[in-house]
């Protein structure tokens, strides 16, 4: 091998064949790979060190099929990065005690790749052969890795950890090259800016995020945020599960699609939305869904009190229902690894543009033993979080407030009242809290004829059928009130007819 003879293409071949060497040569497949791009790349960067930074915010040593030329594009990064020249004289000195390139003929190889290096131009194409190559033998990897597994697995393990294992690895690779890029122009970041301005302006009511469909709580919020968590909390009988059915419904039912310059689709408007509901089932999810829309009393509608009207209109709205994007999963006792994989495989199926949770405390950790309940809740919503920037979604989940606040005098929650406080408020972009005054004050109803009486049916008469959102905590906006409508027969919220915030104050 150190006679090369520097007239022929790189002998790198028989180097390759010696570490893929298989005992039956007819059956053997060789993973996919393209030395000569490899060859080609470091050659351009050995003359020319601008070609590496064409390539090094998405090649990394990995990448590379050929061990050594792995280690020869990593040193290469390591010279440049501190402002020394990268060549194959700066190099020798790396490699000239290295078996394996003496194997090949020594530091000559080095200088070899920079005298057979084509047009720098070339230089991220060859990079993004070596990328994609990469990731078809890391496809080939994870293949290898279920079948193994599925084989070998204990007879007491559970073939679903398999399954979302398997899917949490193959969205990891399919979204590999979307992270990791490092630091980017400021003007790249303007030009982003002016991109989410233009769709803004596009899109229905003029909003950075997705449209909750309520126009106030959109004033406040500028819609959902993508890969914000949103914290949605309450007392019960306060109506968040009915609040967050309402921006679900909402959202899939605005859902527009367009293609965008690559030919993918996207939504233009609304979204595709995924619905974990743990508490409730999908059928009693759906009822509130027609109540809403149809415009008739759950209750009438669970014990088939409806006029053979408002069945046709049932039947009616349901058909329009059908065909609106969103998905409801309504598994009990989820873990928070089982939400992402099947939000994940959703994603990869529909398209996915919010997931909605209801709600966070019947969410389950990883099952890790000696693990309290505040350390769990604070792995599931650092897992959340995690989840909305990987799927670059908005994820609103529900969350159960303490009851220490029935004692107080004003019943209004705060961010103190959040059950394990201290997770949800940190890893949140925006918590909001509902709250309807109604719910205490037709409690204390005084007995009838009395002064009392005639206080609270004043009361009543200015707190009926209103709901406070408070927003307690927003990253990139307002916090203060919303007041909204709520028709509790038909479990609806909507805009009220006159504004009511208050003053609105930024953190």
């Amino acid at each position: 091998m150190s006679d090369i003879n520097m007239n022929n293409p790189i002998p790198l071949n028989s180097l390759v064949s010696d570490q893929l060497n298989h005992d039956n040569e007819a059956e053997f497949r060789s993973p996919p790979n393209n030395i000569e791009a490899e060859q080609g790349l470091l050659g351009a960067i050995l003359i020319n060190n601008d070609a590496y930074d064409r390539v090094s915010t998405f090649l990394k040593e990995e990448h590379f099929f050929e061990e050594l030329h792995g280690r020869i594009y990593d040193t290469c990064s390591q010279l440049i990065a501190m402002g020394k020249n990268a060549s194959p004289i700066t190099l020798k000195t790396h490699f000239e005690n290295d078996p394996v390139i003496q194997e090949i003929g020594g530091t000559k190889y080095l200088a070899r790749l920079a005298a057979d290096a084509t047009s720098v131009i070339n230089t991220k194409d060859y990079g993004q052969t070596i990328y994609d190559l990469s990731v078809r033998r890391g496809l080939i990897n994870v293949g290898e890795e279920i079948v193994n597994n599925a084989y070998e697995a204990d007879v007491n393990s559970q073939p679903q950890k398999q399954i979302e294992h398997a899917e949490q690895e193959l969205y990891r690779l399919a979204e590999t090259d979307r992270y990791g890029g490092g630091f980017q122009n400021f003007a790249t970041a303007l030009t982003d800016v002016v991109t989410m301005a233009e769709a803004a302006y596009k899109r229905d009511g003029n909003l950075s995020g997705i449209s909750t469909g309520i126009n106030d709580l959109d004033k406040m919020m500028g819609g959902l945020q993508r890969s914000d968590l949103v914290i949605l909390a309450g007392r019960p009988s306060m109506g968040k599960t009915a609040l967050c059915t309402n921006i679900a419904f909402n959202i899939a039912k605005a859902y527009r699609q367009e293609v965008t310059a690559d030919g993918s689709l996207k939504a233009a408007n609304g979204g595709v939305v995924a619905f974990f509901s743990l508490e409730m089932s999908a059928e009693q999810l759906a009822t509130r869904i027609i109540a809403e829309q149809a415009e008739i009393s759950s209750s009438h509608i669970r014990r088939g009190d409806i006029t053979a009207e408002q069945f046709d209109k049932l039947v009616e709205t349901t058909k329009i229902l059908e065909e609106k994007p969103l998905f409801i999963d309504d598994t009990g006792g989820l873990t928070i690894g089982q939400v992402s994989a099947r939000a994940r495989r959703l994603k990869r199926q529909h398209g996915l543009d919010l997931i909605v949770l209801d709600y966070i405390q019947l969410l389950a950790g990883s099952g890790k033993t000696n693990t309290n309940r505040v350390q769990e809740i604070t792995e599931i919503t650092m897992g959340l979080k995690s989840l909305a920037k990987e799927l670059d979604v908005p994820i609103l989940a529900l969350s159960q407030l303490n009851r220490a606040i029935e004692q107080r005098e004003d019943k209004r929650p705060m961010l103190s009242d959040l059950r394990e406080s201290g997770s949800i408020e940190q890893d949140a972009d925006v918590v909001t809290f509902v709250f309807r005054e109604e719910y205490y004050v037709e409690r204390s109803q005084p007995k009838e004829g009395t002064p009392e009486h005639i206080a609270w049916q004043e009361k009543m008469d200015d707190v009926m059928g209103k709901a406070e959102i408070i927003i307690a905590k927003q990253r990139h906006g307002p916090v203060g009130n919303v007041t909204l409508q709520f028709e509790g027969q038909y479990t609806r919220f909507s805009d009220l007819q006159r504004d009511e915030y208050s003053p609105q104050r930024y953190e």
